[in-house]
């Protein structure tokens, strides 16, 4: 049965962060994560190199005007990608949390009832109803949250490019239970390898998209997905392989709370695009850059995998 779902703003004004306690690369995950290198550093330095990155982006954050919420990863079990919690948790304006189906055996270790529990009871916030879709696991198909989910929320429009990481099985359970329709698509790097989730590819916001549309090998595919984008009233900026390759899809839009749209996005990223597409970002909104070479490295994700957007409702 699907719920009446409210119309929902795309930009959230508050994020949920996961502070690491033991970060390292994954090797579970090192697959079908091309981005994901091997660092040469050892575990403790990794851990405290990242700690330090990821700190350095909550204080961006919140100096924007952005709202905050960091939980501290606990130290057993040992969850080394927690610090990406936008795999295993969505938030919705209507009250729903989604918890998704992973496929590393040890990110499923990650799914923490009582951080929603924390959201209600420290930070005043509504969990009317979780959606659990994690069953799909014991059958080997997978959905990793809003990294394989790109959501226009307004627009009640999901994107996702299949991979090992994302199948049509939990993305047909999240349509009908989140009504949303799903464009599905497929998506290689240069190398003709399936690009792990659709957030390195692919980000939209508010009035700005942009898409590596390269990368979406089939003709038909990549004009659906462009079609959807401008019939949406998106402007498209698009990004090259190598702008994939330094995380440049890999950015969120956020709104302050002085109503100003906040774009987060990595250093790296931000340096590998042109003078042309700064000025764009920069017309869009304040944008807000993080220097997180290890995080990047080790762990193959970005900033915008670092920020769980929290959509749901106050108690006031």
């Amino acid at each position: 049965m699907v719920m009446t779902t409210m119309t929902e703003a795309q930009l959230a004004s508050a994020v949920l962060m996961i502070r690491p306690v033991r970060f390292e690369g994954n090797p579970l995950t090192a697959a079908s994560n091309r981005f994901q290198q091997h660092s040469g550093l050892a575990g403790t330095e990794q851990n405290r190199l990242a700690q330090d990155e990821f700190d350095g982006l909550a204080a961006a954050l919140r100096d924007a005007g952005v709202t905050v919420v960091v939980v501290d990863d606990t130290d057993e079990p040992h969850t080394p990608d927690s610090i990406f919690p936008n795999n295993w948790l969505s938030m919705h304006s209507d009250g729903r949390a989604v918890l998704y189906p992973m496929q590393a055996t040890n990110r499923r270790l990650e799914r923490r009832m009582d951080v929603l529990e924390m959201l209600v009871d420290r930070h005043g916030y509504q969990v009317r109803e979780v959606v659990d879709l994690s069953h799909y696991e014991a059958s080997g198909r997978f959905l990793e949250g809003t990294g394989s989910l790109v959501l226009d929320r307004p627009h009640r429009t999901a994107y996702a490019c299949l991979s090992s990481r994302t199948h049509f099985d939990p993305l047909g359970e999240f349509a009908q239970r989140m009504d949303y329709e799903i464009i599905a698509f497929d998506a290689l790097d240069p190398d003709g390898v399936p690009i792990y989730h659709t957030n390195v590819l692919m980000h939209i916001g508010e009035q700005l998209a942009a898409v590596c549309a390269e990368s979406i090998t089939d003709d038909a595919q990549r004009d659906a997905v462009l079609g959807s984008l401008a019939a949406s009233g998106h402007d498209v900026l698009e990004l090259s392989f190598e702008q994939l390759a330094a995380f440049a899809g890999n950015m969120l839009e956020l709104r302050n709370a002085d109503g100003e749209r906040v774009l987060a996005l990595s250093q790296q990223a931000h340096d590998s695009l042109t003078a042309e597409q700064r000025a764009q970002l920069h017309a869009n909104g304040r944008v807000v850059t993080a220097h997180i070479p290890v995080i990047e490295t080790s762990a193959g994700g970005s900033v915008r995998c670092m920020l769980a957007e929290i959509h749901l409702p106050g108690t006031a």
